[in-house]
């Protein structure tokens, strides 16, 4: 695999997180920055003046998102990876160029809707690259630094508000996807996939016996983990810029970068931090990357309840940083942990999975608070509840319990014996 060895990637391991870091980059910034510049895209389509409205059309992206991430990591782990990512960042970059240009509500439905399939094939198959080029110590910062790369992209979400006061919405759009475009052509160029037809790629028996396998108690065990909190996750990424808003009287750009670079920006550090210590952790026990995952998820308990229900705006960033640095801590672990109880050849499809269960909570809960903000129910009270399911995800982490430090690699010295 390109001279890697289980202990010591080797420099292209490195190169290939740094050239698909733009790629996230992109992947949350053309997805983000509907939020952030809601009431300029208001003021030219009368249709999304109604919270319930704007609340669909951020969800119809997560819900056909949702359905096609594991049809989009089936496709990884049996297809070139290098290929798929190429052609998911092409489709989505050109359907954001293409938003710009949209004249009512049902064609920037039907563009969401499609942006949805094609950035589900991006996340399994770019992880699953990453995993397998950073085996043993490295894998969890690997992750970090890539996901880093989701932060900044919801960070200059932001942006997009002051772009869209001071410009327009529409140019926005087509300056990010006119970008994504041409960075499709360096991947061309420089991206290379890994050698899965070797034992190394594929993995075999490991010294445990079981590692040719799923686990898949512990597999339904980390659905329930990644899905739970990504209701007060999605909350925040899509009505925090409503909510700062509403209580604090602030108008489209300085909500929109406060909601966005608090958060994000915490988040950022909260990754590479959250993997650095993790992939140390790990190297003293088999559940270190659980108990850092768990940390970071019981941040979120108190951080959630700040951000709904603090009584002015300080503690309310307050919260929103303390957010973001904890869902970074939990975020940066998932897909080692999930190295950890399935094979290489099912990680794309099982992080697919994963992404089903996690985006389809928030896609229910989108649309929900737009209604129930409709009907009288503040915001603030809806992110308030999502403390409680971001607790219960915290336990089920704890107890997760994972056996092998990497499922399925014979000869590692990173399996248990």
């Amino acid at each position: 695999m390109n001279g890697q060895s289980a202990t010591s990637p080797s420099r292209y391991a490195w190169t290939v997180v740094g050239l698909l870091w733009p790629v996230v980059v992109l992947n949350y910034l053309d997805r983000q920055m509907l939020s952030t510049m809601g009431l300029s895209i208001k003021a030219d389509i009368v249709e999304l003046q109604s919270a319930q409205s704007f609340g669909w059309l951020m969800a119809i992206f997560l819900w056909v998102y949702a359905f096609c991430s594991p049809v989009g990591g089936a496709i990884a782990d049996r297809l070139n990876r290098k290929w798929l990512i190429i052609a998911s960042l092409a489709v989505w970059s050109l359907v954001t160029l293409l938003m710009g240009q949209a004249a009512n509500f049902h064609q920037l439905f039907a563009l969401r809707a499609i942006m949805g399939v094609s950035e589900a094939l991006y996340m399994p198959a770019a992880l699953a690259l990453i995993a397998d080029y950073h085996r043993g110590p490295t894998r969890s910062l690997a992750v970090g630094v890539h996901l880093s790369g989701v932060y900044l992209g919801q960070a200059l979400g932001g942006i997009g508000g002051w772009v869209a006061q001071e410009i327009s919405w529409r140019s926005a759009f087509v300056g990010c996807g006119a970008i994504g475009v041409a960075y499709a052509i360096v991947l061309i160029v420089f991206l290379r996939e890994t050698d899965r037809g070797s034992t190394e790629a594929t993995g075999s028996s490991s010294a445990t016996g079981a590692a040719a396998g799923v686990d898949w108690l512990r597999f339904v065990i980390l659905i329930l983990c990644f899905s739970l909190p990504s209701l007060s996750g999605w909350a925040v990424k899509n009505w925090l810029p409503t909510l700062l808003q509403d209580r604090f009287g602030l108008a489209q750009t300085p909500s929109g970068l406060w909601a966005t670079i608090t958060h994000a920006g915490a988040g950022f550090f909260g990754v590479i931090l959250g993997g650095g210590l993790a992939d140390r952790w790990s190297r003293r026990t088999v559940r270190g990357r659980t108990y850092l995952s768990a940390a970071g998820l019981a941040l979120l308990v108190p951080s959630i309840i700040l951000v709904g229900l603090a009584p002015g705006f300080a503690l309310t960033i307050v919260g929103t940083i303390l957010f973001g640095f904890g869902f970074g801590m939990f975020d940066a672990n998932n897909m080692p942990i999930l190295c950890q109880i399935a094979p290489a050849r099912f990680r794309a499809t099982g992080y697919g999975l994963l992404n089903f269960f996690e985006i389809a909570s928030g896609a229910y809960l989108t649309p929900l608070l737009g209604k129930l903000k409709d009907s009288g129910v503040p915001l603030a009270t809806g992110f308030a509840y999502c403390a409680i399911p971001a607790l219960l995800a915290a336990v089920l982490m704890l107890l997760l319990r994972p056996t092998d430090r990497d499922r399925g690699e014979a000869g590692s010295k990173y399996n248990l014996v």
